[in-house]
Protein backbone atom coordinates (compact mmCIF):
# COMPACT_ATOMS: atom_id res chain seq x y z
CA UNK A 1 0.00 0.00 0.00
CA UNK A 2 1.34 3.79 -1.39
CA UNK A 3 2.32 5.69 2.15
CA UNK A 4 0.86 9.02 1.88
CA UNK A 5 2.88 11.66 0.76
CA UNK A 6 2.39 14.76 3.27
CA UNK A 7 3.50 18.33 3.02
CA UNK A 8 4.07 20.48 6.43
CA UNK A 9 3.90 24.22 4.98
CA UNK A 10 4.40 26.60 7.23
CA UNK A 11 3.57 30.67 6.21
CA UNK A 12 6.18 32.44 7.41
CA UNK A 13 6.49 36.53 7.33
CA UNK A 14 8.75 38.39 9.48
CA UNK A 15 8.84 35.65 12.01
CA UNK A 16 12.56 34.65 12.23
CA UNK A 17 11.98 34.53 16.21
CA UNK A 18 9.21 32.15 16.12
CA UNK A 19 11.29 29.82 13.17
CA UNK A 20 14.56 30.18 15.50
CA UNK A 21 12.12 28.34 18.40
CA UNK A 22 9.28 26.09 16.98
CA UNK A 23 11.19 24.78 14.07
CA UNK A 24 13.74 22.54 15.79
CA UNK A 25 10.36 20.34 17.52
CA UNK A 26 8.80 20.30 13.67
CA UNK A 27 11.74 19.15 12.32
CA UNK A 28 12.41 16.41 15.54
CA UNK A 29 8.90 15.07 15.26
CA UNK A 30 7.56 15.18 11.48
CA UNK A 31 10.59 14.73 9.23
CA UNK A 32 10.47 10.94 8.91
CA UNK A 33 7.44 11.45 7.34
CA UNK A 34 6.80 14.43 5.94
CA UNK A 35 8.41 17.03 3.62
CA UNK A 36 8.87 20.50 5.35
CA UNK A 37 8.36 23.51 3.58
CA UNK A 38 8.69 27.24 4.72
CA UNK A 39 6.61 29.32 2.16
CA UNK A 40 7.63 33.02 2.85
CA UNK A 41 5.73 36.09 2.08
CA UNK A 42 8.24 38.24 1.47
CA UNK A 43 9.43 38.96 4.91
CA UNK A 44 11.80 42.13 5.27
CA UNK A 45 13.79 40.62 8.46
CA UNK A 46 16.55 37.99 8.01
CA UNK A 47 14.29 35.08 8.20
CA UNK A 48 15.50 33.79 5.05
CA UNK A 49 19.37 34.21 5.83
CA UNK A 50 18.90 32.23 8.96
CA UNK A 51 16.96 29.50 7.70
CA UNK A 52 19.84 28.87 4.68
CA UNK A 53 22.31 29.07 6.95
CA UNK A 54 20.95 26.45 9.81
CA UNK A 55 18.12 24.61 8.31
CA UNK A 56 19.52 24.43 4.45
CA UNK A 57 18.00 21.24 3.70
CA UNK A 58 14.42 22.50 4.08
CA UNK A 59 12.90 23.67 1.19
CA UNK A 60 11.76 27.30 0.96
CA UNK A 61 9.20 28.98 -1.21
CA UNK A 62 9.81 32.96 -1.33
CA UNK A 63 6.92 34.55 -2.59
CA UNK A 64 7.79 38.56 -3.99
CA UNK A 65 5.07 40.07 -2.15
CA UNK A 66 2.99 40.04 1.40
CA UNK A 67 -0.72 38.31 0.43
CA UNK A 68 -1.85 37.11 3.72
CA UNK A 69 -2.64 34.15 5.37
CA UNK A 70 -4.90 33.47 2.24
CA UNK A 71 -3.09 34.50 -1.17
CA UNK A 72 0.25 33.07 0.77
CA UNK A 73 -0.93 29.99 0.71
CA UNK A 74 -2.87 29.87 -2.42
CA UNK A 75 0.26 30.57 -3.98
CA UNK A 76 2.30 28.07 -2.34
CA UNK A 77 0.33 25.16 -2.31
CA UNK A 78 0.62 25.13 -6.14
CA UNK A 79 3.95 24.83 -6.08
CA UNK A 80 3.54 21.70 -3.39
CA UNK A 81 2.69 18.01 -4.62
CA UNK A 82 1.30 16.16 -1.68
CA UNK A 83 -1.82 14.33 -0.62
CA UNK A 84 -1.87 16.08 2.35
CA UNK A 85 -1.30 19.53 3.41
CA UNK A 86 -0.84 20.30 6.60
CA UNK A 87 -0.89 24.23 7.26
CA UNK A 88 1.10 25.09 10.46
CA UNK A 89 1.37 28.54 11.70
CA UNK A 90 4.94 29.29 12.68
CA UNK A 91 4.51 30.09 16.81
CA UNK A 92 3.50 26.12 17.21
CA UNK A 93 5.26 23.59 19.49
CA UNK A 94 4.06 20.14 18.01
CA UNK A 95 4.58 16.76 19.84
CA UNK A 96 5.71 13.55 19.45
CA UNK A 97 3.56 11.39 16.98
CA UNK A 98 0.94 14.37 16.22
CA UNK A 99 0.51 13.47 12.95
CA UNK A 100 0.34 9.82 12.48
CA UNK A 101 -2.84 9.60 14.00
CA UNK A 102 -4.59 12.38 11.78
CA UNK A 103 -3.10 11.27 9.03
CA UNK A 104 -4.56 7.79 9.80
CA UNK A 105 -7.69 9.20 10.29
CA UNK A 106 -8.55 10.85 6.94
CA UNK A 107 -6.46 7.46 5.37
CA UNK A 108 -9.35 5.53 6.46
CA UNK A 109 -12.29 7.74 5.51
CA UNK A 110 -11.99 9.36 1.98
CA UNK A 111 -14.94 11.68 2.94
CA UNK A 112 -12.89 13.54 5.49
CA UNK A 113 -11.16 16.77 3.89
CA UNK A 114 -9.86 18.57 6.78
CA UNK A 115 -9.13 17.60 10.28
CA UNK A 116 -7.41 19.55 13.30
CA UNK A 117 -5.65 18.27 16.67
CA UNK A 118 -6.56 19.00 20.03
CA UNK A 119 -4.72 22.89 20.39
CA UNK A 120 -3.20 23.39 23.66
CA UNK A 121 -2.28 27.19 24.71
CA UNK A 122 2.02 27.84 24.96
CA UNK A 123 2.12 29.65 27.47
CA UNK A 124 -0.19 27.93 29.62
CA UNK A 125 -0.22 24.24 28.90
CA UNK A 126 -2.92 23.15 31.00
CA UNK A 127 -5.66 25.61 28.91
CA UNK A 128 -6.81 25.29 25.46
CA UNK A 129 -5.52 27.50 22.85
CA UNK A 130 -8.28 30.15 21.56
CA UNK A 131 -7.51 29.44 17.85
CA UNK A 132 -8.90 25.93 17.79
CA UNK A 133 -9.24 24.92 21.07
CA UNK A 134 -11.10 21.33 20.82
CA UNK A 135 -12.68 21.52 17.35
CA UNK A 136 -14.42 24.46 16.03
CA UNK A 137 -18.79 25.08 15.19
CA UNK A 138 -20.53 27.82 14.28
CA UNK A 139 -24.00 29.22 15.20
CA UNK A 140 -27.16 29.96 12.71
CA UNK A 141 -25.45 33.70 13.03
CA UNK A 142 -22.27 32.81 12.37
CA UNK A 143 -20.46 33.29 15.10
CA UNK A 144 -17.71 31.03 15.59
CA UNK A 145 -16.65 28.97 18.78
CA UNK A 146 -14.99 25.70 20.17
CA UNK A 147 -14.86 23.15 22.08
CA UNK A 148 -12.75 24.70 24.89
CA UNK A 149 -13.42 28.78 23.92
CA UNK A 150 -16.37 30.22 24.21
CA UNK A 151 -15.98 34.09 23.03
CA UNK A 152 -13.26 34.79 25.82
CA UNK A 153 -13.98 31.75 28.16
CA UNK A 154 -10.85 29.67 28.02
CA UNK A 155 -11.50 25.91 29.48
CA UNK A 156 -8.61 23.78 31.08
CA UNK A 157 -7.52 20.83 28.99
CA UNK A 158 -8.92 17.97 31.53
CA UNK A 159 -9.02 14.89 28.91
CA UNK A 160 -12.96 15.85 28.09
CA UNK A 161 -11.91 16.29 24.70
CA UNK A 162 -9.45 13.21 23.62
CA UNK A 163 -11.74 11.88 21.21
CA UNK A 164 -12.72 12.48 17.78
CA UNK A 165 -15.45 14.05 16.21
CA UNK A 166 -16.84 15.42 13.41
CA UNK A 167 -17.33 19.24 13.47
CA UNK A 168 -18.16 22.58 11.57
CA UNK A 169 -14.24 24.14 11.36
CA UNK A 170 -10.73 23.24 11.57
CA UNK A 171 -8.41 25.40 12.63
CA UNK A 172 -5.93 27.50 10.18
CA UNK A 173 -3.25 27.42 13.08
CA UNK A 174 -3.13 23.52 12.21
CA UNK A 175 -5.15 22.54 9.49
CA UNK A 176 -4.71 18.62 7.80
CA UNK A 177 -6.47 19.33 4.21
CA UNK A 178 -6.71 16.41 1.51
CA UNK A 179 -4.83 18.36 -1.18
CA UNK A 180 -7.57 17.35 -3.35
CA UNK A 181 -10.37 18.58 -1.75
CA UNK A 182 -8.57 22.03 -1.33
CA UNK A 183 -7.97 22.46 -5.08
CA UNK A 184 -11.70 21.40 -5.86
CA UNK A 185 -13.06 24.00 -3.61
CA UNK A 186 -11.10 26.69 -4.52
CA UNK A 187 -8.38 27.03 -2.16
CA UNK A 188 -8.54 29.73 0.39
CA UNK A 189 -10.30 33.11 -0.65
CA UNK A 190 -8.02 36.11 -1.35
CA UNK A 191 -10.45 38.68 -0.51
CA UNK A 192 -10.66 37.38 3.32
CA UNK A 193 -6.57 37.93 3.20
CA UNK A 194 -6.69 36.83 6.93
CA UNK A 195 -9.04 35.67 9.85
CA UNK A 196 -12.11 33.16 9.33
CA UNK A 197 -10.72 32.19 6.04
CA UNK A 198 -10.29 28.33 6.76
CA UNK A 199 -14.13 28.81 8.06
CA UNK A 200 -15.29 29.85 4.84
CA UNK A 201 -13.26 27.27 3.15
CA UNK A 202 -14.73 24.09 5.62
CA UNK A 203 -18.19 25.77 5.11
CA UNK A 204 -17.57 24.94 1.76
CA UNK A 205 -15.98 21.89 1.50
CA UNK A 206 -19.34 20.44 3.58
CA UNK A 207 -21.64 21.85 1.22
CA UNK A 208 -19.36 19.34 -1.37
CA UNK A 209 -20.38 16.93 0.55
CA UNK A 210 -16.90 16.22 3.01
CA UNK A 211 -16.52 16.11 6.67
CA UNK A 212 -14.51 18.39 8.75
CA UNK A 213 -12.79 16.18 11.65
CA UNK A 214 -11.30 16.61 15.15
CA UNK A 215 -8.40 14.42 16.36
CA UNK A 216 -7.77 14.43 20.28
CA UNK A 217 -5.07 11.94 20.04
CA UNK A 218 -3.03 14.73 18.72
CA UNK A 219 -1.90 17.94 20.23
CA UNK A 220 0.09 21.02 19.79
CA UNK A 221 0.89 24.02 21.77
CA UNK A 222 0.06 27.32 20.74
CA UNK A 223 1.04 30.77 21.59
CA UNK A 224 -1.54 32.37 19.66
CA UNK A 225 -1.32 36.24 18.59
CA UNK A 226 1.89 35.47 16.58
CA UNK A 227 1.15 38.09 13.64
CA UNK A 228 -1.49 40.13 15.55
CA UNK A 229 -2.42 40.31 19.25
CA UNK A 230 -6.27 39.52 20.01
CA UNK A 231 -7.09 43.15 20.79
CA UNK A 232 -6.20 45.24 17.56
CA UNK A 233 -8.86 47.22 15.18
CA UNK A 234 -7.00 45.37 11.98
CA UNK A 235 -8.11 41.69 13.16
CA UNK A 236 -11.51 43.49 14.80
CA UNK A 237 -12.08 44.54 11.44
CA UNK A 238 -11.00 41.29 9.61
CA UNK A 239 -12.99 39.49 11.76
CA UNK A 240 -16.40 41.35 11.84
CA UNK A 241 -15.92 41.61 7.52
CA UNK A 242 -14.71 37.95 6.71
CA UNK A 243 -17.66 36.43 9.05
CA UNK A 244 -20.00 38.76 6.82
CA UNK A 245 -18.67 37.71 3.87
CA UNK A 246 -18.73 34.04 4.90
CA UNK A 247 -22.45 34.19 5.61
CA UNK A 248 -23.04 36.16 1.98
CA UNK A 249 -21.43 32.97 0.22
CA UNK A 250 -22.68 30.54 2.21
CA UNK A 251 -26.63 31.18 3.17
CA UNK A 252 -29.21 31.14 0.70
CA UNK A 253 -31.91 33.98 0.58
CA UNK A 254 -34.24 34.53 2.71
CA UNK A 255 -32.06 33.40 5.51
CA UNK A 256 -29.06 35.07 4.79
CA UNK A 257 -31.38 38.26 4.79
CA UNK A 258 -33.08 37.75 8.06
CA UNK A 259 -29.43 36.49 9.41
CA UNK A 260 -28.00 39.89 8.62
CA UNK A 261 -30.93 41.94 10.04
CA UNK A 262 -30.04 40.59 13.37
CA UNK A 263 -26.58 40.81 12.99
CA UNK A 264 -26.48 44.27 11.93
CA UNK A 265 -28.22 44.95 15.54
CA UNK A 266 -25.70 42.34 17.39
CA UNK A 267 -22.74 44.28 15.61
CA UNK A 268 -23.72 47.41 16.54
CA UNK A 269 -24.27 46.49 20.21
CA UNK A 270 -20.32 45.06 19.66
CA UNK A 271 -19.21 48.02 18.74
CA UNK A 272 -21.25 50.67 21.49
CA UNK A 273 -19.41 47.89 23.91
CA UNK A 274 -16.24 48.74 22.05
CA UNK A 275 -16.51 52.86 22.81
CA UNK A 276 -17.29 52.17 26.57
CA UNK A 277 -14.59 50.40 27.17
CA UNK A 278 -12.56 52.81 25.50
CA UNK A 279 -11.56 51.23 22.29
CA UNK A 280 -12.29 54.03 19.83
CA UNK A 281 -10.42 52.06 17.08
CA UNK A 282 -12.47 49.03 17.39
CA UNK A 283 -15.00 50.74 17.69
CA UNK A 284 -14.18 52.54 14.35
CA UNK A 285 -13.08 49.18 12.81
CA UNK A 286 -16.27 47.47 13.22
CA UNK A 287 -18.16 50.24 11.32
CA UNK A 288 -15.41 50.02 8.58
CA UNK A 289 -16.23 46.09 8.60
CA UNK A 290 -19.89 46.54 7.60
CA UNK A 291 -18.51 49.17 5.11
CA UNK A 292 -16.10 46.61 3.29
CA UNK A 293 -19.12 43.84 3.60
CA UNK A 294 -21.63 46.40 1.63
CA UNK A 295 -18.73 47.14 -1.01
CA UNK A 296 -17.95 43.66 -1.21
CA UNK A 297 -21.28 42.02 -0.79
CA UNK A 298 -22.71 41.63 -4.73
CA UNK A 299 -18.52 40.14 -5.32
CA UNK A 300 -19.18 37.41 -2.64
CA UNK A 301 -22.41 36.36 -3.66
CA UNK A 302 -21.33 36.07 -7.29
CA UNK A 303 -18.92 33.76 -6.14
CA UNK A 304 -21.31 31.10 -5.50
CA UNK A 305 -24.28 31.61 -8.53
CA UNK A 306 -23.41 28.52 -9.82
CA UNK A 307 -23.09 26.31 -6.43
CA UNK A 308 -25.83 24.92 -4.23
CA UNK A 309 -26.93 25.82 -1.38
CA UNK A 310 -26.63 22.77 0.60
CA UNK A 311 -28.03 22.75 4.56
CA UNK A 312 -24.60 21.37 6.20
CA UNK A 313 -24.65 19.59 9.82
CA UNK A 314 -22.84 20.81 13.22
CA UNK A 315 -24.31 24.88 13.32
CA UNK A 316 -25.57 25.51 16.86
CA UNK A 317 -29.15 26.47 15.75
CA UNK A 318 -29.92 28.56 18.29
CA UNK A 319 -27.24 31.60 19.48
CA UNK A 320 -23.89 31.20 21.25
CA UNK A 321 -24.21 34.92 22.09
CA UNK A 322 -27.40 34.26 23.81
CA UNK A 323 -26.56 30.93 25.40
CA UNK A 324 -23.29 32.24 26.52
CA UNK A 325 -24.07 35.60 28.05
CA UNK A 326 -27.97 35.30 29.14
CA UNK A 327 -27.72 31.43 29.91
CA UNK A 328 -24.22 31.53 31.05
CA UNK A 329 -23.39 28.41 29.67
CA UNK A 330 -19.92 29.31 29.30
CA UNK A 331 -18.19 25.87 28.56
CA UNK A 332 -19.20 23.90 25.52
CA UNK A 333 -20.77 20.67 27.56
CA UNK A 334 -23.03 22.91 28.72
CA UNK A 335 -25.22 23.27 25.31
CA UNK A 336 -27.84 21.48 24.49
CA UNK A 337 -25.80 18.26 21.88
CA UNK A 338 -29.66 18.31 20.29
CA UNK A 339 -29.39 21.62 19.06
CA UNK A 340 -26.26 20.83 16.50
CA UNK A 341 -27.70 19.44 13.39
Amino acid sequence: MRKPAVAIVILNWNGKTYLEKFLPSVVSHSSDMAEIIIADNASTDDSLTFLKEKFPDIRIIEMAENTGYTGGYNRALNEVDADYYVLLNSDIEVTAGWLEPIIGLMESDKSIAACQPKILDYNCKNKFEYAGAGGGFIDFLGYPFCRGRIFNNIEDDNGQYDDTIETFWASGACMFVRAKSFHEAGGFDDDFFAHMEEIDLCWRLKRMGHKIMYCGKSTIYHVGGGTLPKSNPRKTYYNFRNNLFLLSKNLKMPKLLFVLLLRVELDRLASVLFLLQGNFKDFKAVIRAWGGFITGYKRMRLKNRHKEYKRVSKIYRRSIVFSAYLQKKKSFNRLDKDLFS
